[in-house]
């Protein structure tokens, strides 16, 4: 193996000497010579790259069609192999350049030498990077992939590779240490901590939303400091994209998701539970007792039937117990229209399929205000998507409001127009 090059040398120094022998000048063989040997190199580095692009990264492209795995699909796709083969041509040179000019010009042969390992550095620079995203892409196709992303990690590995690679690139063509010139640049690194603010900012944010899973793509966020209202697509190590319910995208800093505040909806949908929290004002002149008239009408609402009858015998025994003189309604204790009807809705919402009744789910009285007595009601949805929510939402307050006059009960409202003309005297 090392009787190789000196047999080259010993070749190319009788093919100069049959160039002198055949009449051309000592500075003119040597000059055809140097050419030829270039020729040749050139020749070789081009055989090598098409044996290289043509043949071996044809042939794996063509063995993982048939493989079941996915793995080394990825490869081909993100051409990990294709940019591998650019080393091919590089090598060629690197290792026959000195045979071709060494008794020419070995200032000449160095600045070649460099060169082809400055490039080399600049190929296996590309062929990592790649590897890191083929790395992604297998990593997307596993279930864990959806509720952990690594894409942050990977641009990281990428920016550091990068890095790395034009640290080596700058120090091969200036002919000093890796190391030694990464030592140098510590002066600089307040100016690169500043130039890549955003990047470690982001970077710091992309590890601790995903280290505590504060949100990941496919999540429903809200962050009205940025305009973001619905589903993440995409965390990077410098932005996060979020398409928006009206189909627009809102992009913004990746270290906004700890900087600022935001909300995540995802918990409500793995809940199997969206909630209902609403409230509708009653008019405080119609709260009254019932009368009998008013029980028995109510009566005939089933779902409160039982209710009445079970709640109506309690109060006459406690209040004759008590010795109450019940013709005075305030005396003892007595049934209310508000009441029953709070009564009514919690039975209604028991029974509705709609409602998810394995949550919380309640129907109170919030402080009373200027605008009446609001009855609110708080339940959670057995469906959480959008448009089946809300229209589980208005079906039960259409329900619930048309219901209230069989109660004797009146909504409050601010007075409009209609009601200020009702007062106004006729025209006769």
């Amino acid at each position: 193996m090392q009787e190789s090059p000196v047999q080259i040398s010993a070749w190319l120094e009788r093919y100069e000497q049959w160039l002198c022998h055949v009449g051309l000048a000592d500075s003119t063989a040597q000059l055809v010579k140097i050419v030829s040997a270039l020729f040749v190199i050139a020749v070789l580095a081009v055989a090598a790259n098409y044996i290289a692009k043509k043949i071996i990264v044809v042939a794996l492209t063509a063995a993982t069609q048939r493989t079941k795995t996915t793995w080394d699909d990825a490869l081909v796709e993100r051409k990990v192999f294709h940019k591998l083969s650019h080393l091919a041509p590089a090598l060629v040179i690197q290792f026959t350049i000195g045979l071709a000019l060494y008794d020419y010009s070995p200032a000449i042969t160095l600045i070649i030498e460099k060169l082809t390992y400055a490039y080399m550095v600049v190929v296996w620079t590309m062929v990592l990077a790649s590897f890191f995203d083929a790395l992604h892409d297998i990593y997307s196709t596993l279930e864990i992939a959806k509720t952990r992303s690594i894409k942050g990690y990977v641009q990281l590995a990428k920016i550091v590779i990068y890095c790395f690679g034009i640290i080596v690139f700058i120090a091969i063509l200036i002919e000093k240490s890796p190391f030694k010139l990464l030592v140098g640049m510590g002066a600089s690194a307040a100016i690169l901590t500043l130039v890549f603010k955003d990047t470690l900012l982001g970077l710091v944010a992309s590890i601790q939303a995903s280290v505590n899973n504060m949100v990941k793509p496919g999540d429903w966020i809200e962050m009205p400091g940025r305009g973001a209202d619905g589903t993440v697509l995409e965390i990077t190590l410098n932005t996060v994209k979020v398409q928006n319910w009206d189909r627009t995208i809102s992009t913004f800093p990746t270290y906004a998701l700890i900087s600022e505040s935001f909300t995540n909806w995802q918990g409500m949908f793995e809940s199997n539970g969206r909630r209902i929290k609403r409230a509708i004002y009653i008019d405080m002149h119609s709260v009254k007792f019932c009368s009998d008239e008013l029980l028995e009408k109510l009566k005939r609402i089933q779902l409160v039937k039982e209710h009445i009858e079970t709640r109506s015998a309690e109060i006459a025994a406690f209040n004759e117990e008590m010795g109450y003189d019940t013709r005075m309604p305030v005396n003892g204790r007595r049934l209310t229209n508000l009441g029953i009807f709070r009564q009514y809705l919690e039975a209604y919402l028991q029974a509705n399929p709609n409602i998810n009744t394995k949550t919380t789910y309640m129907v109170r009285h919030l402080q009373p205000t200027e605008r009446g007595i609001p009855v609110e009601i708080y339940c959670f949805s057995s469906n959480t998507a959008w448009v089946a929510y809300e229209g589980i939402q208005a079906d039960l307050f259409d329900h619930v409001l048309a219901s209230i006059p069989e109660f004797e009960l009146e909504i409050f409202q601010n007075p409009s127009g209609s009601d200020f003309q009702s007062l106004l005297p006729r025209a006769h």
